[in-house]
């Protein structure tokens, strides 16, 4: 089998801080059980000892939520136990975990330092932008939380991007964030655009997207970018960094940028493995990690159809001039079925507007930092 990677859900949907657009909540409204509890020392054990045993070369153990961090440090220090106890192959391997700051102290930081995990911090940008939905238990703003949590990472040497969920203020504020990062350091940048609940028409809520703001807010967040890469101040942003690699004839190493799904393997926290994070829903269930092996997951993967669903590509959008760099864009952008096949993704009119004005440039990007 090839490397593996996990990403892991030790607290499940469990969360301490009530994100207005919270993903993962809408999905554990969806199924018969929204939340598994803790994960389990007996469980994690399982996920280490079957993982580092099924794969080849390297292995990536990656932790989200809900807030992975409720699971308690000492959870960690156990991974770390099982890995050097079942590790027999000297596998190479990596750790990342995603977290929203709010109990990150110096023991937190000084950990995740010493064993490099790479860290994804959440923050919406400015503060304004970033209270406006990102609130605690309290309903009170957590962006003081999130900026002491990225002092610290910065004082003990942890490696982290800045994770950002493009919703609508923050779409119409770009520069003002853009400038923000700058002054903090923040060269390491993801954007992601803010989903709507599953099955609801998109648009209805205040913080969703439409089509027409996206493709501004990726055009303005270009041009800020562009300058900067000209001028040698180099930003990592990591849909721009995915597209210079492809110009440059290299595959994407984002998901949603394949143009179909990949084989994942998301483990929610009571061992059950779905093939995908925005679908850990009861149809999708794999497998039990607890008493399933890899094969008979992958087994079930491929009697479900999920890849192979996705495989699904609407005449217009193979048809467009843009369809090498965009390819359809992530399933769960374009997952309704018109005719059989999965529908146009819905930024299309985003992609179109932002590939329009920035192809030129991004082609003379890739030209400076060809290899």
């Amino acid at each position: 089998m090839p490397p593996l990677h996990l990403l892991i859900k030790p607290a499940s949907g469990n969360c301490n801080m009530r994100c207005n657009y919270c993903f993962y909540a809408d999905i554990t409204e969806n199924r018969e059980v929204a939340s598994y509890g803790i994960m389990n020392l007996s469980t994690l054990e399982n996920i280490v000892k079957k993982t580092l045993s099924a794969a080849s070369m390297e292995c990536t153990f990656a932790f989200q939520g809900g807030e992975p961090t409720l699971a308690g440090l000492d959870f960690y220090k156990k991974l770390i136990e099982f890995e050097q106890k079942y590790n027999t192959k000297n596998l190479t391997i990596h750790h990342a975990i995603q977290t929203n700051g709010y109990v990150i102290d110096r023991e937190w930081a000084q950990f995740l330092a010493e064993h490099r995990f790479l860290v994804g911090l959440s923050l919406d940008g400015i503060k304004d932008t970033h209270d406006l939905y990102r609130m605690d238990n309290a309903q009170k703003g957590t962006f003081s939380k999130t900026m002491h949590a990225a002092q610290l990472f910065d004082t003990y040497g942890v490696e982290y991007n800045i994770l950002t969920v493009v919703a609508k203020q923050l779409a119409k504020n770009i520069r003002k964030v853009y400038a923000f990062y700058k002054r903090n350091h923040f060269i390491y940048q993801q954007y992601i655009p803010c989903l709507d609940p599953i099955g609801e028409q998109r648009g209805g809520h205040d913080y969703s997207l439409t089509p027409k703001l996206y493709g501004e807010f990726l055009m303005n967040l270009f041009d800020l970018w562009y300058r900067d890469m000209m001028q040698g101040e180099k930003v990592s942003i990591r849909y721009f960094d995915n597209l210079i690699s492809m110009l440059w004839g290299y595959p994407p190493e984002s998901c949603s940028m394949w143009g179909q799904c990949s084989r994942q393997n998301v483990v929610e926290s009571d061992g059950e493995v779905y093939p995908c994070d925005f679908y850990v829903l009861d149809e999708y269930k794999l497998g039990n990690l607890n008493n399933s092996d890899f094969a008979q997951i992958n087994d079930c993967r491929e009697g479900i159809g999920f890849i192979n669903q996705s495989l699904s590509i609407a005449t217009e959008c193979s048809e467009c001039q843009w369809y090498p760099l965009c390819r359809g864009g992530c399933r769960r952008d374009r997952d309704y079925i018109e005719n059989g096949a999965l529908a146009l993704n819905f930024f299309c009119e985003s992609y179109k507007m932002f590939f329009n004005y920035a192809y030129d440039r991004l082609k003379e990007i890739a030209l400076k930092y060809s290899k």
